[in-house]
């Protein structure tokens, strides 16, 4: 759901994602492509690419650092090589 919050309201998505430096970022970012996305078109999914980009970057780390404290509290996997 949050992605396709990010990639229709970009700066929405990384709001409720936690992420307000990011959404202040991504309005600059989406001023400066509907200004400049008059001349190249493509530049219309750039702040919508970042939003998405920058949420599954946010979730990536957030599953590391679970994965890190359930290995700290519960030890290594079995079998694995200490």
């Amino acid at each position: 759901m949050i992605y396709i919050l990010a990639a229709f309201l970009p700066p929405l998505g990384l709001l409720f994602n936690g992420q307000p430096l990011s959404a202040i970022l991504n309005v600059v970012l989406l001023v400066a492509c509907i200004v400049f996305g008059l001349i190249f078109p493509v530049l219309f999914f750039v702040p919508s690419a970042h939003a998405i980009l920058a949420v599954y970057m946010k979730r990536e780390d957030r599953r590391h650092r679970e994965m890190m404290e359930a290995i700290r509290q519960h030890g290594p996997p079995p079998g694995y090589p200490r």
